[in-house]
């Protein structure tokens, strides 16, 4: 979690005008708006988050769970708030009527580069809403979900709304966080040095040993639950989205992140921000810069200027306007 200092010299990394960081510092001095409760179908629950030193509300253990437990474990994420307080979203209803609702998201998220409002929802639920309410619900050429009124309302701040679907999940790193959870909790255990030391060598001098083989390579000297805790304290990598850590035959371990990148063997996560795939450079039209909501003033045949809604910065696109990005 962010200390006061810290979360302004944020701000000012990232030129949040004024009305931006009064709305992010409101949310996160406001505790949760409400609280949930679960359904037939769904167990609701508190998430002891370390990273936010507090527990954090989950209304299904099938859906939020599991986007907490990746925020958790993020390190993109700085910070995120559960139950935020409620925004306004308006739009039409499916026979024309005009709508002003109060909403309650499920979580605020600061990431390094961006903030979002966050809603997750269940693939076969968001089916069905956007039946109902085809003006707050609708769902992308490339199969993402938006909520247009939660990203009218985030604009303002040049912010953005994230609706999560289930779909979303990816399971693996579910299992891997969830096998994980104990040792990141009970740290007090610490595997020797001489031990450390011994496994970091097997794995500096084969990049990518399948877990299996160094499980064989270390018997006698290093554990399974030592190197399993090698794994959560980051002393040795392994790429939790590639492969079950029970798969010893399929995940592989490289002494950091940065060598398995080099070796091509990590998956990244699906993006996060709603960025528009094509960009009509025309005076007035809206883009999304960085990570923030832009509007563009003017284009030439080589520059295209562009202002960053609330915030004092103009940045430049060249490039040929003739056509979409």
């Amino acid at each position: 979690m962010l200390s006061n200092e810290e979360f302004l010299l944020w701000c000012g990394r990232l030129s949040w005008s004024r009305e931006a960081q009064a709305a992010i510092a409101t949310i996160r001095s406001a505790g949760p708006a409400r609280r949930v409760g679960g359904g037939r179908e769904n167990v609701s629950g508190r998430y002891p988050s370390r990273k936010m030193g507090v527990t954090i509300q989950f209304e299904s253990h099938r859906v939020e769970l599991a986007f907490v437990y990746e925020m958790e474990h993020d390190p993109d994420v700085l910070e995120y708030y559960d139950q935020a307080p409620a925004i306004p979203l308006e739009y039409e209803s499916g026979n024309g009527r005009r709508l002003a609702v109060m909403h309650t998201p499920d979580y605020f998220v600061i990431h390094r580069g961006s903030a979002c409002w966050q809603e997750c929802k269940h693939e076969h639920e968001l089916d069905k809403l956007v039946q109902k309410s085809p003006n707050r619900y609708c769902r992308e050429h490339d199969g993402r979900w938006r909520c247009p009124p939660g990203a009218s309302y985030a604009e303002q701040f040049g912010l953005y709304y994230r609706l999560r679907s289930s779909a979303e999940i990816d399971w693996t790193l579910q299992r891997n966080l969830q096998y994980l959870e104990d040792y990141w909790r009970f740290e007090a255990a610490e595997v020797a040095p001489t031990v450390c030391e011994r496994v970091r060598a097997e794995v500096a001098a084969a990049p990518g040993l399948l877990l299996s083989h160094l499980f064989r390579k270390t018997k006698g000297a290093a554990s399974r639950d030592d190197v399993h805790r090698l794994i959560a304290t980051g002393d040795v990598f392994v790429d939790l989205r590639g492969a079950g850590l029970m798969e010893t035959d399929k995940a592989r371990v490289f002494p950091n992140r940065e060598t398995a990148l080099a070796y091509g063997r990590v998956e990244e996560p699906p993006s996060r921000g709603e960025r528009p795939r094509f960009v009509h450079f025309t005076p007035g039209a809206s883009i999304m810069w960085d990570g923030r909501v832009s509007t563009i003033v003017n284009s030439g045949e080589k520059t295209v200027s562009v202002k960053v809604r609330s915030a004092g910065r103009r940045p430049h696109l060249d490039g040929d306007t003739s056509g979409d990005l």
